[in-house]
Protein backbone atom coordinates (compact mmCIF):
# COMPACT_ATOMS: atom_id res chain seq x y z
CA UNK A 1 0.00 0.00 0.00
CA UNK A 2 1.40 3.38 -1.02
CA UNK A 3 2.09 5.66 1.91
CA UNK A 4 4.12 8.76 2.75
CA UNK A 5 5.27 9.47 6.31
CA UNK A 6 6.91 12.74 7.30
CA UNK A 7 9.14 13.32 10.31
CA UNK A 8 11.58 15.89 11.65
CA UNK A 9 9.35 18.81 12.51
CA UNK A 10 9.55 20.69 15.78
CA UNK A 11 10.04 24.01 17.54
CA UNK A 12 13.08 26.07 16.62
CA UNK A 13 14.22 29.65 17.14
CA UNK A 14 14.47 32.05 14.24
CA UNK A 15 17.74 31.50 12.40
CA UNK A 16 17.82 27.82 13.29
CA UNK A 17 17.64 24.72 11.12
CA UNK A 18 15.52 21.63 10.75
CA UNK A 19 15.66 18.65 8.42
CA UNK A 20 12.41 17.04 7.37
CA UNK A 21 12.22 13.51 6.03
CA UNK A 22 9.54 11.80 3.99
CA UNK A 23 9.65 8.02 3.89
CA UNK A 24 7.76 6.49 0.99
CA UNK A 25 6.42 2.97 0.95
CA UNK A 26 5.11 1.30 -2.18
CA UNK A 27 7.17 0.97 -5.32
CA UNK A 28 7.16 3.74 -7.86
CA UNK A 29 7.59 7.00 -5.98
CA UNK A 30 11.27 6.98 -6.86
CA UNK A 31 10.34 7.17 -10.56
CA UNK A 32 8.35 10.39 -10.25
CA UNK A 33 8.59 13.95 -9.01
CA UNK A 34 8.19 14.43 -5.27
CA UNK A 35 7.29 17.66 -3.50
CA UNK A 36 7.05 19.42 -0.17
CA UNK A 37 4.07 21.66 0.56
CA UNK A 38 3.16 23.69 3.63
CA UNK A 39 0.02 25.13 5.11
CA UNK A 40 0.00 27.89 7.68
CA UNK A 41 -3.07 28.59 9.85
CA UNK A 42 -5.77 30.35 7.85
CA UNK A 43 -3.85 30.03 4.60
CA UNK A 44 -3.99 27.77 1.57
CA UNK A 45 -1.56 24.94 1.12
CA UNK A 46 1.39 26.09 -0.99
CA UNK A 47 4.20 24.40 -2.86
CA UNK A 48 7.57 24.82 -1.17
CA UNK A 49 9.84 22.74 -3.42
CA UNK A 50 9.85 19.78 -5.77
CA UNK A 51 12.46 17.44 -7.16
CA UNK A 52 12.78 15.31 -10.29
CA UNK A 53 13.05 11.51 -10.14
CA UNK A 54 16.83 11.56 -10.49
CA UNK A 55 17.27 14.58 -8.25
CA UNK A 56 18.88 16.71 -10.94
CA UNK A 57 16.06 19.22 -11.23
CA UNK A 58 14.74 21.14 -8.25
CA UNK A 59 12.32 24.03 -7.98
CA UNK A 60 11.66 26.33 -5.04
CA UNK A 61 9.14 28.88 -3.94
CA UNK A 62 10.81 32.31 -4.07
CA UNK A 63 10.52 32.86 -0.32
CA UNK A 64 12.67 29.80 0.49
CA UNK A 65 15.31 30.02 -2.25
CA UNK A 66 18.79 30.02 -0.80
CA UNK A 67 17.54 28.76 2.58
CA UNK A 68 15.86 25.41 1.85
CA UNK A 69 17.26 22.43 -0.03
CA UNK A 70 15.23 19.50 -1.29
CA UNK A 71 16.97 16.20 -1.96
CA UNK A 72 16.17 12.52 -2.29
CA UNK A 73 17.72 9.14 -1.71
CA UNK A 74 15.92 6.69 -4.00
CA UNK A 75 17.72 3.72 -2.49
CA UNK A 76 16.03 4.60 0.79
CA UNK A 77 12.78 5.82 -0.79
CA UNK A 78 13.17 9.03 1.17
CA UNK A 79 12.87 12.71 0.32
CA UNK A 80 14.40 15.41 2.51
CA UNK A 81 13.90 19.11 3.08
CA UNK A 82 16.83 20.85 4.75
CA UNK A 83 15.63 24.16 6.14
CA UNK A 84 18.18 26.74 7.24
CA UNK A 85 17.86 30.34 8.44
CA UNK A 86 14.29 29.67 9.47
CA UNK A 87 11.92 32.58 9.93
CA UNK A 88 8.68 32.86 11.93
CA UNK A 89 6.80 33.04 8.63
CA UNK A 90 8.00 29.50 7.85
CA UNK A 91 5.74 28.24 10.63
CA UNK A 92 3.31 25.74 9.10
CA UNK A 93 2.41 22.10 8.77
CA UNK A 94 4.70 20.61 6.13
CA UNK A 95 3.43 17.87 3.85
CA UNK A 96 5.18 15.50 1.49
CA UNK A 97 3.40 14.54 -1.72
CA UNK A 98 3.93 12.37 -4.74
CA UNK A 99 2.30 10.29 -7.41
CA UNK A 100 2.93 6.80 -8.66
CA UNK A 101 3.76 6.65 -12.38
CA UNK A 102 0.65 6.21 -14.50
CA UNK A 103 -1.69 6.97 -11.61
CA UNK A 104 -3.80 10.11 -11.17
CA UNK A 105 -3.94 9.91 -7.39
CA UNK A 106 -1.75 12.32 -5.45
CA UNK A 107 -0.56 10.83 -2.18
CA UNK A 108 -0.04 13.00 0.89
CA UNK A 109 1.63 12.37 4.18
CA UNK A 110 0.01 13.20 7.50
CA UNK A 111 2.08 16.37 7.88
CA UNK A 112 4.69 17.49 10.38
CA UNK A 113 4.46 20.73 12.36
CA UNK A 114 7.25 23.28 12.08
CA UNK A 115 7.12 26.19 14.49
CA UNK A 116 9.67 29.00 14.36
CA UNK A 117 9.76 31.36 17.32
CA UNK A 118 11.00 34.92 17.05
Amino acid sequence: QAQLVESGGGLVQAGGSLRLSCAASGSGFSRNYMAWYRQAPGKQRELVANISPGGGITNYQDSVKGRFTISRDNAKNTVYLQMNSLKPEDTAVYYCSGRLPGHATTYWGQGTQVTVSS
